[in-house]
């Protein structure tokens, strides 16, 4: 049931305009008349007003996510039943879907889908940690505003439809679904950043990874196809960022990040060093081949009413025994395989035959192991009597080996302090034996303390501990965390003896001068500071005459010079508590253009608001093309909203079927309180 331009619902909120119409709802420009703003209206379609059962979810679920509250989530701020009709109102975006961004672009840079997805996993992990998991995570259901600012759509009612069945006639959802959900399994956060990596699989190589004729081929390609690697796509693409996509999207949900922030995190690394190798070597295991439960053979049969798998339970009938999966490399002498067309084979000969193989492998094993044993031990007492007898004659074995035994080396950590700290109590009477020969004034061997990777404090402490002198030198170092040892010297010392510690202050600052952003619209000044290595810091907004979104101060100085890399505190105008407003109110009877024998006519009718603004022409659609009888009386009523400070402008009622206008209204805006 489409509502009408001009009708009221609640007698509060006037429909202006059909926004657009998707799979299940259709969205409404409207006036909240008590609030007097301007929202958006999601309307659910007849075929899911009149289920009762997914109604009741869509208000639990709706109302649920009424209470979230983030900047990059559409806030609700109404969820209502009247009558028949069932809908939420929500927070008006004036902005582009991301999915329609990328359409037009064709792919984005590293850079920008990069900050795109921080702000969507920041809305995400917010949603998160009230408990609620969108579960249609898609660039549909992104949108971004004229300030480049990302909100994240359709909380809770994503989840009522998620409950229904994915078939020929579910929304475009499935090409962005995650393989668990795909089966009809639980879904939770660790589904939504599935979503998020096809996501920004899709925004830097412009399509999606897997593709089908039907949405079942395309669900399963979600279950058994390998992901491709963006950079297979898009060379472009940097390692780090692909690492990322990689993990996001592996198949089983354990092997993904587990929850946003660690995600957001890698996201900002990969920001700052898109070649970041340790986040690189932290991704490569995510690489391995990963077995997809439910995709081995044809077995498995995906009912897509539910989308169930019964691919576990097949498994588990065909799996091999343990004994026999170490055999698995040699293949059996008959060649044959264990089922035919991906069936199993009868339950009874199977389990014969994986019993005798099991009695026949332990006997191999057995009798492999004991002469593997045998072996070994003649080897080992061989090489022990020829190095007796090498060492004796050496004159190796004396009085002072033992002695000499008290340097050994205490195995080197990992470089960390927590490593470092365990060497030291792992080692025991080893570090023991350091100590006493630093009081005797014998050489303590510096590297068996693992100072390398320790922070400064602690290196001083293991140094005082063992009555050794400090003197600390500091330079840059682009691989060893600030405050941490870069290099020692000398390798050797005694106690009083002074060891130099070289400490590692960071990357080199490379400092830039600081460009004056203020009077710059928010976009502008982003892209000003990007180019000097530089980038908005926190945002604070202020009523301000000047227009809305543009810059009125900065926390850094034009002129002044700061570090590569930093941020940029700003203040940003939020226009005035005053907008301009014009209203019509007319019955346009359509008849009169085309005469009353014209009752069968179709024509597609839209309505344009047009202002001169800063000497260029803008042009504002209030009703999208529509089509409409030639004997219909068009109602043109409505409450406008033009540029600011403008007062003059016209409303015109287009015949987009002949090229023409029909009428042209002269409006007159009012400043009036928002």
């Amino acid at each position: 049931m489409m509502l009408k331009v001009g009708q009221y619902l609640q007698n509060r909120y006037e429909i202006l305009s059909l926004i657009g119409t998707g799979g299940m709802s259709e969205v409404y420009q409207a006036k909240c008349h008590v609030l007097n703003r301007l929202v958006a209206i999601k309307l659910l379609k007849e075929e899911y007003s009149t289920d009762a059962n997914f109604v009741s979810r869509f208000k639990m679920e709706a109302q649920s996510a009424a209470g979230l509250s983030h900047p990059n989530i559409v806030s609700i701020y109404d969820v209502v039943d009247e009558d028949s009709l069932h809908y939420i109102v929500m927070e008006l975006i004036e902005g582009v879907t991301l999915k329609n961004y990328i359409r037009n672009k064709g792919r984005l840079e590293n850079r920008e889908a990069i900050g795109i997805a921080i702000q969507v996993a920041q809305g995400i992990a917010a949603a998160h940690d009230q408990h609620i998991v969108h579960r249609d995570i898609k660039p549909q259901n992104m949108i971004i505003n004229k300030d480049g600012k990302v909100k994240v759509a359709d909380f809770g009612i994503a989840r009522a439809v998620s409950c229904q069945t994915v078939n020929g006639n579910a929304v475009g959802s499935v090409h962005y679904i995650s393989p668990e959900q795909a089966k009809g399994e639980y879904s939770d956060a660790r589904s939504d950043i599935y979503s998020l990596g096809i996501t920004m699989f899709e925004m830097v190589t412009g399509k999606t990874p897997f593709e089908g004729d039907t949405p079942v081929q395309i669900a399963l390609a979600h279950l058994q196809q390998p992901m491709p690697h963006a950079e297979s796509l898009n060379p472009e693409v940097s390692a780090a960022l692909s690492r990322i996509i990689s993990r996001c999207t592996q198949k089983m949900p354990e092997n993904r990040y587990q929850d946003c922030y660690d995600l957001i995190s890698e996201l900002r690394r990969a920001l700052v060093d898109p070649e970041d190798e340790q986040l690189n070597r932290q991704a490569e295991s995510d690489d391995a081949p990963t077995q997809v439960r439910g995709a081995d053979n044809d077995g498995p049969t995906i009912i897509l009413d539910r989308i169930a798998d019964s691919a576990e339970s097949v498994k588990r009938k065909n799996a091999k025994p343990a004994a026999e999966k170490e055999n698995a490399g040699t293949p059996e002498k008959t060649g044959k395989p264990a089922a035919a067309n991906g069936k199993p084979k009868n339950g009874a000969s199977r389990g014969i035959s994986h019993e005798a193989n099991r009695h026949k492998h332990k006997e191999t094993a057995s009798l492999d192991k004991m002469l593997n044993a045998i072996g070994i031990a003649a080897a080992m007492i061989i090489v022990i009597i020829i190095i007796v007898i090498g060492v004796k004659l050496s004159g190796l074995f004396n009085d002072s080996f033992s002695d000499s035994g008290k340097s050994t080396e205490i195995s080197a950590g990992s470089g960390t302090e927590e490593a470092a700290s365990e060497s030291e109590s792992e080692s025991g009477s080893e570090a023991e034996s350091v100590a006493e020969e630093s009081s005797s004034g014998e050489i303590i061997r510096l590297d068996s303390l693992n100072l390398v990777g320790m922070t400064l404090e602690n290196a001083k402490q293991v140094l005082s501990d063992k009555k050794l002198e400090v003197k600390i030198e500091e330079e840059n170092n682009t691989d060893v965390e600030k405050g941490k040892i870069i290099r020692y010297s000398p390798a050797e010392a005694e106690a009083g003896d002074t060891v130099t510690l070289t400490s590692s202050l960071g990357p080199e600052k490379i400092m830039v001068p600081v460009p004056n952003i203020t009077g710059m619209s928010v976009e502008n000044a982003k892209v000003v500071l990007e180019t000097i290595g530089l980038s908005l810091g926190m945002e604070t907004r202020t009523k301000d005459d000047a227009a809305a979104g543009t810059i009125l101060s900065q926390s850094a100085e034009p002129q002044s010079e700061i570090a590569k890399g930093s941020s940029i505190d700003y203040v940003v105008s939020e226009g005035r508590d005053t907008h301009f407003v014009a209203a019509v109110n007319d019955t346009l009877s359509l008849q009169d253009y085309f005469g009353p024998s014209s009752g069968n006519t179709e024509l597609k009718i839209s309505i344009v608001m047009k202002q001169v603004v800063d000497g260029e022409n803008h042009t504002k659609v209030v009703m999208d093309p529509t089509t409409i009888m030639a004997n219909t009386a068009l109602p043109v009523q409505y409450s406008i909203e033009g540029a600011e400070g403008v007062r003059r402008g016209t409303l015109q009622v287009l015949d987009l079927t002949n090229d023409r206008v029909l009428k042209t209204y002269n409006l007159t805006f009012v400043e009036v309180a928002k």
